[in-house]
């Protein structure tokens, strides 16, 4: 549970039908006052200073399950958090959501109260120091390598539906599924013996992108019951039951603020036009992305964008809006979810290559070089989440190890600003066949 109004109306819908639901929010930013170390991009786990905990171990002031109380659906919501007791309704003015900041213990307290009001068990699980090392240390080292990552796909991977999960049952909650408020299906495939990701009945809210690098065993423990819905269905909901977030608006990134803050000073150095003359001088490359058009500081008659970045030389390249166009690209770490591929037969496929951008008509040339990373190899761990659901063998056998770990891309149509770093997300109809790093 975020504290927004999908996750509060997901866990409100499995209750009615009858689950034994316990809210769960994981707390990634660290308490004020409270310094981290080893953050300055080297990919290595941050350190807590002072107050250094184990994953999960940690829940300030927020009560552990056996000790919060569980109201009834018709139980009022607390008022604490707005002051108002006419209304019971959280107030957002001023604020910009996001999932890491400042706001992040005022997000819990809101989630708090709706699993108060829709009468479920709740516990906060301490990620902070995880999602420093893991999250933000990726972060950092993407941009210093003159690359735009999304932590939100990789977050999804490897914390909310990894280390979140590890941490829960070091806290002892037994359970069998772990549903979230995305706007996603999943399904098994007798025919192909897979878990299935599809995209969400209502295409303006699908959020498969943001979970196309999930495990066979992650999906086969999902749950996501909003996937057939629309946001006007949910939002009706939430106001039925008088839930406290009924009105919140949606989280708009993962920070709430300029993203810059979150990274080392960078070094200034040249900015280059495609033949190597000097035009003028960045004040670091972690400044910029390909395809970004403003705030160059270069005088020309025309647009320029920025189409290259060279963290090795520690320049930036711009251009015109031709050169950012591109027809083939290679995609890194390939998670396959739908089927497995066969080594060097073309994929007729869509791919996304941002998440806002339209799906493009493309082949995938599957290609290996050695084994992918392990929280992308979908490896089995049979004491994971909800080891007690019946899974068929073949839907989570298969060797991911001898599987082709990266693609060559061909477009039928060139694109523009396809960004390295960012996720390539690959469709087969509503199907999410596989995703990778843009290399």
């Amino acid at each position: 549970m975020s504290g927004g109004v999908d996750s509060s109306v997901a866990a409100l819908l499995l209750k009615r039908e009858g689950y034994e639901v316990i809210g769960v929010t994981m707390k990634i930013t660290p308490e004020k006052g409270q310094r981290l170390e080893g953050s300055s991009g080297s990919g290595q786990p941050g350190r807590l200073k002072e107050e250094d905990t184990p994953a999960g171990s940690k829940t300030s002031q927020y009560p552990p399950v056996e000790k919060l109380s569980a109201p009834t659906l018709e139980s009022p919501p607390p008022s604490s958090i707005t002051g108002d007791d006419s209304a019971n309704k959280i107030s957002r003015a001023g604020r910009r959501l996001s999932c890491f900041g400042d706001d992040s213990e005022e997000e819990i307290r809101e989630a708090e109260a709706v699993a108060r009001h829709i009468g479920i068990p709740f516990q906060v699980v301490d990620l902070s120091r995880e999602y420093e090392g893991r999250i933000l240390s990726f972060f950092r080292s993407e941009y210093a390598r003159g690359r735009t990552p999304n932590p939100c796909v990789r977050c999804n991977a490897e914390i909310k539906f990894g280390l979140l999960l590890e941490g829960c049952r070091k806290l002892g909650l037994d359970y069998d599924y772990f549903a979230t408020g995305h706007y996603a299906r999943v399904r098994f495939e007798e025919q192909s013996g897979r878990w299935l990701l599809l995209k969400a009945r209502e295409a303006t809210k699908d959020q498969s992108y943001f979970l196309s690098l999930l495990s066979q065993e992650q999906l086969s423990r999902s749950l996501f019951p909003l996937g057939e819905m629309s946001k006007v269905e949910v939002r009706k909901i939430a106001r039925e039951n008088n839930l406290p977030v009924s009105e919140k608006e949606e989280s708009q990134d993962f920070y709430a603020g300029d993203y810059r803050k979150l990274l080392p000073k960078g070094k200034p150095g040249p900015i280059k036009d495609l033949s190597g003359k000097v035009l003028g001088q960045h004040d670091g490359i972690e400044n910029y992305t390909v395809g970004q058009r403003r705030g160059l500081g270069i005088a020309s008659g025309g647009r320029l964008y920025v189409v290259r970045i060279e963290a090795e030389t520690n320049t930036v390249y711009i251009g015109e809006e031709k050169d950012l166009m591109t027809q083939k690209f290679k995609v890194d770490n390939l998670n396959w979810i739908a089927r497995l591929p066969e080594f060097g037969k073309g994929i007729e496929a869509r791919v996304k290559v941002r998440h806002k951008s339209p799906e493009l008509e493309c082949r995938l040339l599957p290609r290996k070089s050695g084994p992918q990373s392990e929280i992308l190899s979908g490896k089995v761990e049979r004491g994971g989440a909800g080891a007690g659901r019946a899974i068929p063998e073949k839907a989570i056998s298969a060797d991911v190890s001898v599987l082709p770990d990266w693609g060559e891309v061909t477009l039928l149509t060139p694109y523009k600003a396809v960004t390295p770093g960012q996720v390539a997300v690959f469709y087969e109809g509503e199907v999410v066949l596989a995703a990778g790093f843009i290399r």
